[in-house]
């Protein structure tokens, strides 16, 4: 891992702990109502691979690569996810 994943790791996971500790603090006490990791995946897994997409051009192949997932995994979370 190069120096500027590892920066980018550590900026990714403060804004993933800031809006978890915040979710928590709205909920005042209560229970969630769904399952957390569930949530947070799917709430990053859209915008992830929105963004990732857009840099690549389009091009999915080079998506997938970037995501380090292969290409039909891809195809199935865009489908999933509604991402044209």
């Amino acid at each position: 891992m190069t120096e500027d994943c590892a920066i980018n790791e550590n900026d990714i996971a403060k804004h993933v702990r800031k809006a978890v500790n915040d979710y928590f603090k709205d909920l005042d006490g209560e229970e969630p109502s769904c399952g957390i990791y569930d949530m947070v995946i799917c709430c990053a897994e859209k915008p992830l691979i929105e963004t990732v997409l857009h840099h690549a051009g389009g091009n999915q192949t080079r998506a997938a690569e970037l995501l380090g997932i292969n290409r039909n995994t891809l195809r199935k979370k865009m489908q999933d996810h509604r991402i044209k």
